[in-house]
């Protein structure tokens, strides 16, 4: 019994009872007392029962048809299922390539309102990251690249690296969603409420839509994206 394998794919809901088992490496969603698995046969075993927990209301909300694209943490779990030890390094070097190019460091060269906010709010977490992490990160002004100390970019690596494939998993789609490895592990760490780093991730773009008003469709892909990090905050929350 595998999940449909791409998100644009359905199919009928065919279990009527959905549960938590504990199991040897976590905890099994079971669909009427079967697990389910992945196209490549990964079992879906969750690594604690608060996380299995809210996985299994995923599967047991399915009415008529089973639709992935509103199951968002059983998505970010096949993916940390699928981690190999070629995608594991892969995932490792694209959390610490984030902190390459940090949305964080990348100050406007104006007006002042807006440096001024960037320097009070942004300025703030990347002092958190330097004093918790050992590192430094290089700051700018404009949007020409600037390279980070390699000793930083190593360190980061290097605290990816120790995290399992579910955390590993979710700072990967934090750093994408963010643009930035800090806000990422800000979220990890629980040093930043999910709305709190998506917030920071926009505040240009809020500072803009203060200015000259608010765009529909601009708007709309916001919405979207702020409900992806709440997703991510309940992810980090729940292992």
């Amino acid at each position: 019994m595998s999940l449909p394998g791409h998100q644009s794919e359905r199919r009928k809901r065919f279990y009527a009872k959905v549960d938590v088992q504990p199991v040897e490496g976590g905890y099994a969603i079971r669909l009427d007392e079967r697990v389910p698995k992945s196209p490549t046969g990964a079992p879906l075993v969750l690594p604690s029962e608060a996380l299995a927990v809210l996985v299994a209301a995923e599967w047991d909300a399915q009415v008529k048809d089973i639709d992935v694209t509103s199951m968002p943490l059983t998505r970010l779990a096949w993916s940390a299922l699928a981690l190999d030890a070629a995608s594991r390094a892969a995932a490792i070097e694209r959390v610490a390539s984030f902190a390459g190019s940090d949305l964080l460091c990348y100050f406007a060269d104006g007006p002042g309102s807006l440096v001024e906010r960037q320097e009070r709010r942004w300025g703030a977490v990347i002092d958190w990251a330097e004093a918790t992490f050992g590192v430094s990160f290089h700051r700018t002004q404009g949007i020409i690249h600037t390279s980070q100390p390699q000793a930083t970019l190593n360190r980061i690596a290097e605290l990816a690296a120790a995290e399992d494939a579910f955390a590993l998993t979710g700072l990967v789609a934090a750093a994408g969603l963010f643009g930035s490895a800090i806000l990422a592990f800000a979220l990890r760490r629980r040093e930043l409420t999910a709305d709190a780093a998506f917030d920071l991730s926009r505040l240009d773009e809020t500072f803009q839509e203060e200015r000259w008003g608010v765009d529909a469709e601009a708007a709309a892909r916001a919405d979207a994206m702020a409900k992806e990090a709440v997703t991510l905050g309940t992810w980090f929350e729940a292992l």
